[in-house]
């Protein structure tokens, strides 16, 4: 399946970061997290990606663009045949990468609706945000969002009260969705979702809406938004504490999400 992920935000409350670079290609490690996320999913067996770009995607062009000057030992021919040779392989050779401008100030949803073009028709399709790691089963979110049979299936996690709060009942429908819960002990929108190409449907041609508005409001009055509870490890990066404690866990060889 393919994968959508966004990764044209502004990062405000990563401002450290953000000023100089989209909140994507902030490190953890040595490499940019969109690439860790990509690496969960290439784990699972989804190689087919479509990054939605805004705000310095440019950036983020540029580094795939150069993934094997970013990414391997170069030898250069200087003569008057200049040559390169790149000396090692990587895991990354059978990925495609579509990256895609969906606008400098494009909300989410018209992000998403922007590359309907490259999802086939009929064909369902994994979406996630640019800037959250897990240890999740995509596979098992994409069996369970079949048997649901619903238009969207998300994952719900247990983290901070700042992220969309989900009510959720024993057969996993979900009943309400609230963007900024006042309580830290409800289940909330973790952003790994599986989306039937009926997803388009529901997003509006206007560039001001947000995926976590309107489109999950009409969603859940459908009955088409449906909820695979994830356990494990969830860690979004809005702050730059939340990014060093990313890279504590990498640099001690304790990250979670490492599953590949």
């Amino acid at each position: 399946m393919k994968v959508v992920i966004l990764c044209g935000g502004k990062g405000t409350r990563l401002r450290e970061e953000t000023e100089f670079r989209p909140k994507p290609m902030v490190p953890v490690g040595n490499r940019p997290i969109v690439w860790h996320i990509m690496k969960t999913y290439a784990h699972h067996g989804h190689k087919e990606f479509i990054l939605c770009l805004g705000y310095k995607g440019e950036m983020i062009k540029e580094y795939f663009r150069n993934y094997l000057w970013n990414t391997c030992d170069t030898t250069l021919l200087l003569g008057r045949q200049p040559a390169v040779q790149f000396h090692d392989r990587h895991h990354e050779e059978d990925w495609s990468v579509t990256l895609a401008d969906t606008g400098e100030e494009s909300m989410t949803a018209f992000r998403v609706r922007q590359i309907r073009r490259y999802v086939p028709q009929g064909e369902p399709f994994l979406l996630t945000y640019g800037d959250g790691l897990s240890d999740i089963d995509i596979n098992a979110t994409i069996a369970a969002h079949h048997a649901a049979g619903k238009v969207c299936t998300l994952a719900a996690v247990h983290p901070a009260g700042r992220f969309g709060a989900l009510r959720i009942e024993d057969n996993g429908r979900i009943q309400t969705f609230s963007e900024k819960p006042q309580f830290e002990d409800a289940y909330v929108n973790g952003g790994y979702m599986v989306c039937n190409h009926a997803l388009f449907d529901y997003l509006p041609d206007d560039p001001g809406v947000m995926l976590e508005r309107k489109p999950m409001d009409d969603l859940v009055r459908d009955g088409q938004l449906h909820a695979y509870r994830h356990e494990g490890f969830w860690q979004p990066m809005d702050t730059y504490q939340e990014s060093q404690h990313l890279n504590k866990l990498w640099a001690d060889g304790r990250a979670p999400w490492k599953v590949w």
